[in-house]
């Protein structure tokens, strides 16, 4: 696999108001404290996904998935932005930035960007669990058996469980497409069907991959590989962004 270095991407046509996506993963996330799911045997803070985070689970034992993302939400919010963020929150100042995020944390909110769309759901938020359509914020850390919705069913994170559809598919599509850059952070491209947006861009868009691990995927000679952390390759690849 050929990947073009940073300095060789030509990035002519990028200028102000260009429209950057950004694909945001795990990773970025990590370096704030949160934990990622793909642990060891596949446990999640050693629940087996399975136990936590599908359908069934919800329908087996509500109050197990209750716990288990009050204790996510809680380390969320005790969690701050860290660099990454904030300097993809900068890139709005100059360029159109359209960010799609995997991570269901707020914290790109809270670094200053403006356009995020989630992918798998947001934990700080609540749903119907017989309208999906029905979200609401939640106050504190804690979401209990007994919060109901206006129709009186019972409220469910506001999370994209495995097994699920992702509602938000088609819109991310839509903002790939339209595309002048794409940059992809944190993320190892295994989650589908997100891993798949990166066949949405056409064959001219450039394409920066910013993650420790190098990408297991066919690339262009117009792909640039960043083998960093996400707060230190964003510092790279902002200041390059920052020249043009």
């Amino acid at each position: 696999m050929k990947f073009t270095s940073l300095d060789a991407l030509d990035l002519g046509g990028i200028s102000s108001k260009s429209r950057i996506t950004v694909l945001t993963g795990a990773g970025i996330s990590q370096e704030s404290g949160i934990a990622t799911f793909r642990g060891a045997k596949g446990l999640w803070e050693n629940h087996a996904i399975e136990d936590v985070a599908t359908p069934q689970a919800w329908v087996k034992n509500p109050e197990l998935v209750l716990r288990f993302y009050n204790e996510r939400r809680a380390q969320v919010i005790n969690a701050r932005p860290n660099l990454a963020h904030k300097l993809l929150a900068q890139l709005d100042n100059d360029y159109d930035v359209q960010i799609i995020t995997q991570n269901v944390d707020d914290l790109h909110e809270r670094a200053g960007s403006h356009n995020i769309l989630h992918l798998h759901g947001e934990i700080v938020k609540a749903r119907s669990s017989v309208n999906e359509n029905l979200i609401y914020p939640i106050s504190g850390s804690v979401l209990n058996l007994g919060d109901k919705c206006a129709h009186g069913a019972q409220l469910r994170p506001h999370i994209v469980w495995f097994g699920e559809m992702v509602p938000e598919f088609e819109k991310a599509i839509a903002l790939t497409h339209q595309s002048d850059l794409l940059l992809i952070i944190g993320t190892s491209l295994q989650v589908y069907p997100a891993a798949s947006l990166v066949k949405e861009v056409g064959l001219e868009i450039p394409v920066i991959i910013v993650d420790p691990e190098m990408p297991r995927l066919n690339s262009w000679t117009h792909w640039c590989f960043i083998p960093k952390k996400a707060t230190e390759g964003m510092e790279i690849l902002s200041a390059k962004l920052m020249r043009q």
